[in-house]
């Protein structure tokens, strides 16, 4: 299983927004591409960043590194870019891509369904 992990620091002043437009809109088109399996959005408790600002993780868990290569080239640009559009400067994202090695077999189930 990969893990692709897309860390975000919003400013606290769109940070409702953000969370609403993610949930709502982002996340839901992210996932009926058909690319992933299952999604986390996670907010960071204890942010060692600027005050003024909400760190937020959306994890997105896929089945091949191959299929995940795919949604990058083909589907992301888009998403990416109505993220930027909306949110431009306020809402600054990076990406890292994980292989989960061991799952908690309980954990697994509730996320995955």
């Amino acid at each position: 299983m990969i893990l692709y992990n897309v860390t975000v620091m919003v400013e606290s002043d769109v940070a409702s927004d953000w969370v609403e437009w993610m949930r709502m809109h982002h996340i839901p088109e992210v996932m009926n591409s058909g690319y992933f399996v299952s999604h986390r959005l996670c907010r960071l408790l204890h942010p060692e960043s600027e005050q003024n600002s909400v760190t937020y993780a959306v994890q997105y868990f896929c089945t091949s590194q191959d299929k995940l290569s795919e949604y990058i080239a083909k589907v992301a640009p888009p998403l990416r870019d109505q993220h930027n559009l909306r949110y431009g400067h306020k809402a600054q994202a990076f990406r890292t891509v994980l292989e989960i090695i061991s799952d908690d077999p309980v954990m697994a189930r509730d996320s995955l369904g």
